[in-house]
């Protein structure tokens, strides 16, 4: 293929990735997810690229030209863009996950509060909802989903090697809240990653419910 060809291509694929990041920033932003300019959003191009949303912009009012690209590094292929310190966190996943296509990353009052709330223990446990079964795996309500929290940091090596060290302890992983900010989802395309996302949202907020109204 021609170098002109693979231009063609390649931007053509960046294109579509940004109309869905774009189309999936409005729609979270509705929803109140993604306060101020909190949230990122991820799509892997290929295994050398991502499409990211560019540092500090309002998800709710994402333009195409918000979406760029990065190496698996995290370094800018356009230096005039700076993406979100997170964007490690994002790589993390699409090297630990081959099947991983979409990452979402929220802060929804639900998610924020529950993170703050079970920061202690280390993790959610989500047991006999029947909604469980919306994470990909998991076919019966009559198992242990397990979200773990992680300690909030600036550093992100730091929140890097925790999430890796559960990963290497053999823990399952299916998301994951950092402990006052906010939730991380994925799947092996943006719509598996927004269904993972808003049932995620939903138990902890099933969860939360329990909490306040049992005696």
């Amino acid at each position: 293929m021609s170098s002109a060809a693979h231009s063609t291509r390649d931007d053509a694929l960046l294109r579509q990735a940004a109309a869905a990041l774009v189309a999936a920033g409005h729609q979270l932003a509705a929803r109140g997810w993604t306060p101020a300019t909190s949230s990122n959003f991820s799509v892997r191009i290929d295994d050398e690229r991502v499409a990211i949303t560019v540092s500090g912009r309002d998800k709710g009012r994402l333009e195409t030209a918000d979406i760029m690209l990065v190496d698996t590094a995290g370094k800018a292929l356009d230096a005039r863009q700076r993406p979100s310190a997170e964007t490690a966190l994002h790589l993390q996943i699409y090297r630990r996950f081959a099947d991983v296509g979409a990452i979402l990353h929220t802060h929804s009052r639900t998610q924020t509060v529950a993170s703050r709330l079970y920061a202690h223990a280390g993790s959610v446990r989500l047991e006999g909802w029947e909604l469980q079964k919306a994470i990909s795996g998991h076919t019966t309500h009559a198992t242990l989903l397990e979200l773990p929290v992680f300690a909030n940091t600036q550093h992100m090596p730091d929140l890097v090697s925790r999430i890796d060290a559960w990963l290497d302890a053999g823990k399952p992983l299916h998301g994951y809240l950092i402990d006052g900010h906010g939730l991380y989802a994925w799947g092996r395309d943006l719509a598996e990653a927004m269904r993972h996302l808003e049932a995620l949202d939903f138990l902890l907020g099933c969860e939360l419910d329990l909490r306040r109204l049992s005696p």
